[in-house]
């Protein structure tokens, strides 16, 4: 990395250097604090003293190149650690996380949101107080919590707002009763949002400033990055594309509308119809999962269409088709350059994203096509985690936070 002495003012002064210095350590590779000093433009003994505050504080590491005559700076990715939380409408998964994001303990289990905010909320909170016993994690070694819940978020103060699938949880205090039992900051978002960061971040989309991470599961979502930033919307609503209506469909939504993404595309909605042609009589393989006293699930369309099941690789087709009839509209709108396919149904393979593409690339203008990419999620099914790991991180190693701490250290 070229470095050279910059052409204006730092522009900080006092612990705002210390934690701009902090920033710039954090987002570069190992530094020597004459870099830091070219970078910043400050003097010798300045940048010194900023660094050993950080050095005191742990935020920063000092370490010695191969020959051993170099030291260099880089962040203390050990310091501490952050808890993640990715709540789905069936199960939760809960890890631990340096300060990088990466994964050090891992535990999933099922459970089902409908059960209400008080009997989910006990599980997942027993499930963090093993994960922190297990791995002898102290309370001041903890530096918050990242959750992800599969409804609206007002992110402000952490409330679900009237989340159609999660009954009872309408303003349930999540924030207050994490951070009041662990003494640390909690973050909770929108599902989808904090896998978009998470791929933006470490996976698929990393470089990409402009994508969209679209989530098909039990529901439908989208996380929206616009010049490298989450775009929440005014009030933490953007990116339901769940619950954007197709004309001509009139499939009654939870939401009170008709015609809704969800009701069509979503593992649910398959599930429904392929129960509907098992009752029917019209699918013999799905009828003999009924009969086996079995229920139905996008899995086992999924698993008959690879077996050429024609009416399970019509459903498939079908959600593939309004799920890119939806997107092309919001590529129209944001020309975004990626879009990045996660959720459950991402597990319907080469099939469903062909159908996904073909529509997208006849109904986008050419010029919102141009240079876009359709995949598959990088991280899958811990794209949820990593992306509360990273938000956490980000907001407790802000410039604000930072300087609070080097403040308290000086």
């Amino acid at each position: 990395m070229k470095l050279e002495r910059t052409t204006v003012p730092f522009g900080f002064a006092g612990a705002t250097a210390g934690a701009a210095i902090c920033q710039i350590i954090r987002s570069s590779e190992p530094l020597s604090r004459a870099e830091i000093g070219r970078l910043t433009g400050l003097s010798k003994s300045t940048v010194s003293l900023h660094v050993e505050r950080l050095l005191k504080l742990g935020l920063v590491i000092e370490t010695t190149t191969s020959s051993g005559k170099r030291r260099r700076l880089e962040f203390n990715h050990q310091a501490g650690c952050v808890i993640a939380i990715d709540l789905g409408a069936t199960s939760v998964d809960v890890a631990l996380c340096d300060l990088d994001a990466n994964i050090k303990d891992h535990q999933s289990q099922e459970l089902l949101v409908t059960d209400g905010p008080e009997k989910v909320m006990a599980s997942i909170m027993a499930t963090i107080d093993s994960i922190l016993a297990s791995n002898s994690v102290r309370s001041d070694q903890l530096y918050g919590i990242g959750m992800g819940i599969p409804g609206p978020v007002e992110f402000s103060t952490g409330f679900p707002i009237s989340p159609p699938i999660m009954p009872g949880w309408h303003k349930y205090p999540l924030r207050e009763i994490l951070s009041k039992r662990y003494r640390c900051v909690v973050y909770i978002d929108n599902d989808v949002n904090l896998m978009a960061v998470g791929e933006m971040k470490y996976g698929a989309g990393v470089g990409v400033p402009n994508q969209l991470f679209v989530k098909v599961g039990s529901g439908i979502g989208a996380g929206i990055i616009l010049a490298g930033t989450l775009y929440r919307g005014e009030d933490g609503s953007a990116g339901d594309i769940g619950h954007i209506s197709l004309k001509g469909r009139e499939e009654l939504c939870p939401c009170g509308n008709k015609g809704c993404l969800e009701t069509i595309a979503s593992g649910r909605a398959l599930a429904k119809l392929g129960t509907k042609l098992a009752n029917d009589g019209e699918c013999y393989p799905l009828k003999t999962i009924l009969e086996g006293g079995g229920e139905i699930t996008a899995k086992d369309i999924a698993d008959l269409a690879d077996k050429g099941e024609l009416l399970c690789l019509s459903l498939i087709r079908m959600s593939g088709e309004a799920i890119g009839e939806v997107l092309a509209g919001l590529i129209n709108f944001i020309n975004p350059s990626l879009i990045v396919m996660g959720g459950g149904l991402a597990g319907f393979g080469g099939r469903w994203i062909t159908t996904i593409k073909e529509v997208v690339y006849r109904k986008s203008t050419p010029l919102a096509t141009k240079q876009l990419d359709i995949r598959f999620s990088q991280l899958k099914n811990k794209a949820g985690v990593v992306g509360a790991a990273a938000l956490v991180v980000d907001e407790v190693f802000s410039m604000n936070r930072v300087t609070e701490m080097v403040n308290q250290e000086g």
